[in-house]
């Protein structure tokens, strides 16, 4: 196996935060895996009660490993039905929005 084919495997601490998360909102989630750059990767998470967290890992091939590891997840893209499927809370929105619109 070379370097170039050398899978990163998620850490055992992403594993149980995303295995936790599956376990406290439903027990199944989307996963949508996010490239960071140099800082790595994002995975979202949506529990099937609408609500999102997110794991952060070392790149997308550990982001991908992860969604496998993790019984429960699936793999998806930012497309209007797992859009749909978060529910953002008006004290979430307001965080996002910044100081500017308080």
């Amino acid at each position: 196996m070379t370097a170039t084919e050398q899978t990163t495997a998620p850490s055992p601490k992403a594993v149980a935060a995303a295995k936790a998360f599956v376990g406290a909102h439903g027990g199944s989630a989307r996963a949508v895996v996010e490239n960071l750059g140099r800082a790595g990767a994002r995975v979202v998470l949506i529990g099937e009660d609408g609500l999102f967290g997110d794991v952060v890992v070392p790149d997308v091939t550990a982001g991908a490993a992860l969604v496998e590891a993790v019984a429960g997840l699936t793999a998806h893209e930012w497309d209007g039905d797992t859009v749909a499927a978060m529910k953002i809370g008006a004290a979430h929105r307001r965080k996002m929005a910044g100081p500017r619109a308080r």
